[in-house]
């Protein structure tokens, strides 16, 4: 949910720090006052399009910030977050955007920056913001059918699992085979030059590892002439005029006459004496190492045409020796099936057929389990309506095929289809005109979805417009049925949505040294009780006026005991 929007410089918003709650949240107040600037700072938090024109007059930029706080390990957003390396601790997913006034924006997650591509990807998966005259993905038939998978469970979730499994084998055995088929002047230039290719990296007689050996084998030949002097004067600081070597033997001998002269120093002698015999196995060591050691300029010359030849293939074919190796061993496998095409599409083709039989078995099971999944579907949403006025309202999921056409999800394509007065042909839902009407629909559907979508937060800006009476009590009981264990956000102008707000928040906006601000202030319960009446008769508050709003908010208190 969201817990935390934090506000700076945005509009008439100077500065907002505002906490929110589970359940219902309403925000209501005069027109004007900045309920909808609020809503507006959460879409542009989520990823909406941005403008200059946020940025409060004279401020540099606008700042927008929101915690949310995930309780499901399973949430999509700890995908997302995998999927683009951000890090989720304890739950905890912090939005921020910043809004230049040359209209640039600036967007973290998790203080890591992202495009707005990615913010637009979290937020999607955080809030979903539902307004009178917003396109928003229940009016996008495109994802109709998304919604109904999510409807229908694990089940469907199950056979379109099994389906695409097939479907990608299927996809792959296509493409090779319409590669095989492609145009035979096409295939013969790609056989010559591969041919080439495997001959001119077969030549090479690569190894594995043989350009790091080489690399190894050149700084040693590079740096023979210090080995060697630092070898030879080693030797000589042994065996040279000053013969190390010797004052040692000196030492050895004239220690072990005092050992004998005198018992304590047996030990030092010893030791002594075996540092003089490892000194000359030292001193052979380094004679051989300097009769062995011959520097060949023409190794080198060698070793830097190997290395060039082999640099030569890695700017052809792979950034090391064994992706060389690899890449040839593949168009050798190609070589193999171009010289055999005629085999190989007979081979793919039957293996297309057997795979195009197997998958319209799993396509038609998972198309009856979507219907299964409609019919279900359909029956709550006429309950939905119907508890909201709508009973004369016919509602239908209407699928789509094309012969042999497979999509990746199946062969199925739905969309949502409405009629609202009788005798009236279903109509697709995006063409339903917007209004009181669409309010309804649009809450019927929410009802329902909200609870398969994961969707951490949902707002809804003024979905009760052009409704009262009976049908706007029975709105009320619907938005509260959908922040049930979740959370809503709600701006409303009917007294019986704010009476059923489990949080209400009062939007005001007053003017200091010039300038305008809005403000946001929980209602104790007194004071619910005077913004319902507000709601309720306009401006003047009358005691009757009190008493119906008292009558509303003890309707709402019975209305939400379980």
């Amino acid at each position: 949910m969201l817990n935390e929007l934090c506000i700076r410089n945005f509009a008439i918003i100077e500065g907002l720090e505002i906490s929110f709650e589970k359940g219902l949240t309403v925000l209501s107040g005069e027109t004007g006052a900045g309920k909808s600037i609020i809503i507006d700072a959460i879409h542009l938090l989520v990823g909406g399009r941005g403008s200059s024109e946020f940025v409060r007059h004279g401020e540099d930029k606008a700042e927008i910030e929101g915690l949310f706080l995930l309780d499901d390990k399973n949430h999509p957003s700890y995908k997302k977050a995998a999927e683009f390396g951000i890090d989720i601790d304890d739950g905890m997913v912090v939005l921020r955007r910043d809004i230049s006034k040359s209209g640039k924006s600036v967007c973290r997650v998790n203080g890591k920056l992202v495009t707005i591509s990615t913010l637009r990807e979290f937020g999607s998966a955080l809030i979903d913001i539902h307004g009178q005259h917003e396109h928003q993905e229940l009016m996008d038939e495109s994802l109709h059918l998304n919604l109904l998978d999510q409807f229908g469970g694990e089940k469907i979730r199950a056979a379109i699992h099994e389906y695409e499994d097939i479907y990608h084998s299927y996809e792959e055995t296509n493409k090779r085979l319409k590669s095989l088929n492609e145009n035979e002047q096409q295939m013969a230039h790609r056989l010559d030059l591969i041919q080439f290719q495997l001959e001119e990296i077969q030549s090479a007689n690569l190894k594995l590892n043989e350009d790091e050996e080489l690399i190894e084998e050149k700084r040693k030949l590079a740096n023979f002439e210090n080995i060697y002097d630092a070898m030879q004067t080693g030797y000589n600081a042994l065996q040279g005029e000053q013969r190390g070597i010797d004052w040692l033997s000196l030492a050895v001998s004239n220690l072990e006459t005092a050992a004998e002269l005198e018992p304590k120093y047996k030990e030092l002698a010893e030791s002594v004496s075996s540092s003089f015999y490892q000194m000359e196995d030292a001193v052979r060591t380094i004679r051989n190492e300097l009769d062995y050691l011959e520097f060949d300029p023409g190794r080198l010359n060698e070793i830097e045409e190997r290395l060039n030849e082999i640099h030569q293939l890695k700017r052809k074919y792979g950034k090391s020796v064994l992706d060389i190796l690899e890449y040839a061993s593949k168009i050798e496998e190609e070589i193999e099936t171009l010289l055999n095409k005629e085999t190989h599409i007979d081979q793919l083709e039957k293996q297309a057929a057997m795979l195009k039989k197997d998958l319209l078995v799993e396509a038609a099971e998972l198309s009856k389990l979507r219907k299964n999944a409609a019919v279900q579907l359909t029956k709550l949403i006429h309950k939905e309506l119907k508890e909201l006025y709508m009973e004369k309202t016919v509602f239908e999921v209407v699928f789509s095929n094309e012969e042999d056409r497979f999509y990746k999800n199946g062969i199925d394509e739905a969309e949502f289809y409405i009629s609202t007065n009788p005798g009236e042909p279903l109509k697709p839902l995006s063409k339903i005109a917007s209004g009181g009407e669409l309010s309804r629909i649009m809450l019927a559907l929410k009802s329902i979805f909200s609870k398969h979508q994961g969707v951490t937060s949902i707002i809804f800006d003024e979905v009760d417009t052009g409704v009262s009476g009976r049908v706007a009590q029975s709105i009320a009981e619907k938005i509260h049925h959908v922040a049930i264990g979740s959370q809503v956000l709600c701006i409303s102008h009917l007294p019986q949505v704010a009476a059923m707000a489990d949080t209400h928040l009062f939007i005001a906006k007053n003017t200091k040294n010039g300038r305008t601000k809005t403000t946001v202030k929980p209602l104790t319960d007194e004071e619910k009780v005077k913004e319902i009446g507000r709601m309720i008769s306009g401006v003047e508050i009358t005691d009757l006026t009190k008493e119906h709003a008292k009558e509303l908010l003890k309707l709402a208190r019975q209305i939400k005991i379980p």
